[in-house]
């Protein structure tokens, strides 16, 4: 007889906490980061600004602000650990505007070309040339 502990998770839980759904499909690089983004009221659930606890399901939409950008994810399922880049995009679907993302990329076009900074660094100065180079690169 197979005890609960041998058996295999399955593939997708039916909920998760809302800071581990997101740390889960990458919209955030830590669960911390994830968390205190809740916390701060950046993250909303179905439209309501939602805690870190908060549960998930597949169907409801999730809202988070990233600096300029606010990503529209619309919930697909719940892995049940961290995902590669391309695994996860099986579990949300991004539904932000493209303006907005469009808006996003422009303004990280023109901190790099402004310098963003007292000093660049060797990468900030190869973006800034990149860019100045080949305007379309991006």
């Amino acid at each position: 007889m197979e005890s609960p502990q041998n058996r295999s998770a399955p593939e997708s839980a039916d909920d998760a906490r809302l800071d581990k759904w997101l740390w889960m499909v990458r919209a955030y690089k830590t669960r911390a980061l994830a968390a205190e983004a809740c916390r701060l009221g950046r993250v909303t659930l179905e439209g309501r600004e939602a805690k870190p606890a908060a549960s998930v399901r597949p169907g409801q939409v999730v809202e988070a602000r990233q600096g300029v950008i606010t990503r529209r994810l619309v919930v697909l399922g719940v892995p049940r650990g961290r995902q590669g880049p391309a695994k996860a995009r099986e579990f949300a679907r991004d539904e932000t505007p493209p303006e907005a993302l469009e808006a996003a990329r422009e303004q990280r076009v023109q901190h790099i070309l402004a310098g963003g900074g007292p000093r660049p660094t060797k990468r900030d100065r190869r973006a800034r040339d990149a860019l100045r180079e080949e305007p379309e690169a991006l």
